[in-house]
């Protein structure tokens, strides 16, 4: 039977697949983003987002299970120290996958993985998309019903006002 079996064992046995994700986890912290192939990522994302949820509260508690995870004490200072702040109002998905196509020696899907908050290139678009209309599809005949549908009230309401005038 495969009860509680559902994570990608990626080929490995398990102190490799648990040292692999471990040194991956610490390099996505220390640097923000990584490349690899699309079923490491997968799997670094469902490792690691929960060690980025337990920095939001610095106690010594949790500083012990996230050097458990990771072990390594720089990645651990930077995920308390830097990344925790930026995550602090985020309630969950640190994390974003990004596929960039396949490679050449054995057409491996590979993509980067990067920790939502540190991606200036989709921090200085995201105001944009805020402030442009929205619009909506709509066609041409429906455009011209609605266009109509203001013209017929717009003198219904000036006569009241011209009563008042007089």
């Amino acid at each position: 039977m495969r009860h509680n079996k559902k994570f990608n064992h990626l080929s490995r046995k398990k102190g490799h697949r648990d040292a692999m994700l471990s040194n991956m986890a610490a390099s996505l912290i220390l640097h923000k983003r990584i490349f690899t192939t699309l079923a490491k990522a997968k799997a670094l994302r469902i490792y690691v987002e929960p060690i980025i949820n337990r920095a939001k509260k610095d106690d010594t508690a949790n500083r012990r299970i996230a050097f458990r995870y990771l072990q390594n004490k720089y990645a651990v200072t930077e995920l308390f120290n830097d990344v925790a702040q930026k995550i602090a109002d985020r309630p969950g998905g640190y994390t974003r996958i990004l596929k960039t196509g396949t490679r050449l020696g054995d057409a491996a899907k590979t993509c980067f993985i990067e920790l939502v908050d540190y991606n200036q290139a989709m921090l200085d678009n995201k105001p944009e998309k805020a402030a442009a209309k929205k619009t909506t599809r709509r066609s041409r005949r429906a455009g011209a019903k609605k266009a109509e549908a203001p013209a017929v009230e717009a003198p219904a309401t000036e006569a009241p006002a011209a009563a008042t005038e007089e």
